[in-house]
């Protein structure tokens, strides 16, 4: 990786020592042009450079990486001759992506998710980064709830704010893990991507700056792509976040909302240090920007104890405009859609209001059932970690027997692989994975700019090992069967 280092900017400009910072240490040893050009195309696909930058001009660029004004002219010349940089006189030269990456479209729900074929191959869904259900959870679940429904189901039925039972517990649970919340401050939802969608709405209008980190989760750049903010990026490498970038980027855009994932990132897998969520926090309060916290996935520690709740680190008073939500979806079972909202008790009242307008209550069935699995995770959560430590391990043995080109880096927790291909052919591997019966999410769908990120893949391991390694064995055969994987045409793929 180029140093670790990522960088999105205000004005659309990237200076000479930022974009040395990010280049690779053997390319500032012997820069030469081809070297050069690649190093440059490669943070662009990666989105650690965005789309539409103005890069430096070539006498500056040269300086900053001790190369000869030619070197950096070659490696201008090759990355136009390739469409990774336009060249206009008199206005610099910018990046952008060749033709054949094409814009994301809206996501849509094919076939179940399955990745079936005519023949009746059932296929293997690698998009969807959720497990089935606990053996036995639910049924234990609903044999708790069946004698408690009569009871509720005297009542109307309509619990906006949810059931006051599920609240309290999803409160006191703030309150074990470090957050102190009372019940008032909870908005039980109909899921995660709910609860998100509530947010936007909310505090957004269109035109509303909004910064998420790139890659992302796929599902919430479509929530506001429809919402039409203007989103800016704050890069996410393997190596983690560049909160000295980051900071520069929040105060010189003041966005309106900041959405973040820093417990095992969606899905890059990385684990937001202690001092970096600290200075999130003080950045964002400076600029007056909502800080929208996603803990989908923060139970999900494989090699780490579970972080804390990201407000929990600030100072008293310090965390007034942070807002948190989750849900059972991934500890659990995501057809039971339960998730909340975490935040002052003014912000969950207006939420609930935005709430009401769109569906007036949620299912009160799937909250009673949701109450027991709520109030029993520390004790059912170890046995899903450790299936989920020998599905990851599965997968790993999988990648490298099969594809050993392709790279990646363990993460200390998540659902998922964040896999370097090695070139960009992720969306046209895709499409020819889906012939041979295996869905999978390509890069580009995580990506804020559209067709960045075409030389990865997010791989779960949320599979049992055998369909893991069928899974990865179909994608090599894919990536290995000798015809050259063109850019695809854009198709709309759902993961979750």
């Amino acid at each position: 990786m180029a140093n670790g280092r990522v960088v999105q900017t205000a004005d659309r400009t990237i200076g000479s020592r930022q974009l040395a910072a990010l280049l690779p240490a053997e390319v500032l040893a012997r820069p030469g042009y081809r070297a050069l050009a690649d190093a440059v195309r490669t943070l662009i696909l990666d989105g650690r450079v965005a789309l539409h930058v103005r890069l430096p001009a070539e006498r500056e660029l040269a300086e900053a990486v001790g190369a000869s004004r030619a070197t950096v002219t070659g490696a201008y010349d090759l990355l136009r001759e390739s469409g990774y940089v336009r060249s206009r006189r008199g206005s610099g030269t910018w990046t952008e992506l060749p033709d054949g990456h094409l814009p994301v479209g809206s996501p849509a729900i094919i076939g179940g998710g399955t990745g079936g074929r005519p023949d009746g191959d059932p296929g293997i869904d690698l998009a969807i980064a959720a497990m089935g259900a606990p053996d036995g959870s639910l049924a234990e679940a609903f044999a708790w709830a069946a004698p408690r429904l009569p009871g509720l189901a005297r009542s109307p039925g309509y619990h906006p704010f949810g059931l006051p039972d599920l609240r309290t517990a999803v409160a006191d649970r703030f309150t074990r893990r470090g957050l102190p919340t009372r019940p008032e401050q909870i908005l039980i939802t109909a899921g995660a991507q709910q609860a998100f969608a509530l947010v936007v709405s909310l505090l957004c209008r269109a035109g509303d700056r909004v910064v998420t980190e790139n890659p992302t989760y796929a599902n919430a750049l479509d929530a506001l792509r429809h919402a039409r903010v203007r989103t800016g990026s704050l890069a996410v490498s393997d190596a983690g976040w560049d909160m000295e970038i980051a900071e520069s980027t929040l105060r010189q855009t003041v966005p309106r909302l900041a959405y973040v994932i820093p417990d095992f990132h969606n899905p890059t897998g990385a684990l937001m240090p202690p001092e970096q969520r600290l200075r999130l926090l003080a950045a964002t309060r400076a600029t007056g920007t909502w800080l929208v916290v996603d803990e989908t996935i923060a139970d999900i520690a494989l090699d780490v104890p579970a972080p804390p709740p990201l407000a929990s680190l600030a100072p008293r008073g310090g965390a007034d405009h942070v807002i948190t939500f989750g849900s059972l979806s991934k500890t659990h079972w995501g057809g039971l859609r339960v998730g909340w909202i975490r935040a002052g008790a003014k912000m969950i009242t207006e939420l609930t209001g935005v709430r009401v307008s769109a569906d007036m209550t949620g299912s009160v069935l799937d909250q009673l059932v949701a109450l027991p699995l709520m109030e029993g995770l520390e004790r059912s959560l170890p046995a899903r970690l450790a299936q989920l430590r020998i599905q990851r391990e599965a997968l790993v043995r999988s990648l490298q027997r099969h594809t050993p080109e392709w790279s990646w880096r363990l993460p200390p927790g998540g659902l998922s692989l964040w896999v370097d291909l090695g070139e960009p052919v992720s969306s046209a591997l895709s499409e020819r994975a889906a012939e041979a019966g295996v869905h999978i999410g390509r890069g580009a769908r995580f990506g804020v700019d559209p067709g960045t990120f075409e030389h990865r893949l997010r791989i779960p391991y949320t599979l049992p090992p055998d369909r893991l390694d069928e899974g990865v064995r179909r994608l090599a055969a894919a990536f290995h069967d000798g015809v050259p994987l063109a850019p695809a045409v854009e198709r709309p793929h759902w993961v979750a």
